[in-house]
């Protein structure tokens, strides 16, 4: 058995090892949806709570169709903004990383159930154009699937170098800005958090608005596949 498919078998036992792990612990979607649930679970974990909460995090990304806000907002809660932010950076590029190797290792059938036929339909353009900056905006915008992303870059041939730091800046802002939401409802600033929430709904609502209008243009502007 060669060190590829060792890798293999090893990172596809950690997914299932951890999902199977939290099913039998509890309700899974809870852990990524209920943030006093994962609050609970990751200081019950004592002085590994870190590593605690770093492995959920990971298994957020790799369970693609699994919300990411609640685990990133639980970060700050726990370990304040900047800790929080710093770990769920680390724990996203890990997961990040699992994502597109696994893709890259597996191919197309095992993308295609790890993520919805119509993501992969409506993204499948601009993983074949293998833009790094299309990537990256698409990182960077609210509600755009990321996680799934992770899966379907991993089928192109972006190198994984350029793909992590893509990935990781891309997601950046995001995850700070649930960490300091988390801080701010630790700390009872209630005020300053109402005005963060509000800022990043409009955020949102506006991408969701005009994510085809950004697709299309994302399409007339990337350069064309060789």
């Amino acid at each position: 058995m060669n060190k590829n498919t060792l890798l293999k078998i090893l990172l596809l036992a950690l997914l299932f090892g951890g999902g199977t792990w939290l099913f039998v612990h509890g309700d899974l979607i809870q852990f990524f949806t209920n943030r006093n649930k994962a609050i609970d679970f990751v200081n019950s974990f004592g002085s590994l709570s870190v590593l605690a909460f770093i492995g959920l995090q990971i298994l957020q990304v790799l369970l693609a169709p699994v919300p990411g806000e609640a685990t990133g907002f639980v970060g700050g809660y726990i370990f304040g903004a900047v800790l929080g932010t710093i770990y769920s950076t680390i724990a996203l590029a890990i997961g990040s990383w699992l994502a597109f190797s696994l893709a890259r290792w597996l191919g197309l059938p095992f993308v295609e159930k790890a993520v919805s036929p119509a993501i992969l339909q409506k993204y499948d353009y601009f993983m074949k154009h293998k833009g790094s900056w299309v990537v990256f905006i698409l990182f960077l915008i609210p509600g755009f699937p990321k996680d799934a992303l992770c899966y379907m870059i991993g089928l192109s041939h972006m190198p994984v170098r350029v793909f992590l730091v893509v990935s990781t800046l891309g997601r950046l802002l995001g995850t700070a800005m649930l960490s300091i939401s988390g801080d701010m409802l630790r700390n009872e600033q209630h005020g300053p958090l109402w005005i963060l929430a509000a800022v990043s709904l409009l955020a949102i609502v506006v991408a969701y608005i005009y994510r085809d209008r950004l697709l299309d243009s994302l399409k007339h502007k990337a350069p064309p596949p060789p």
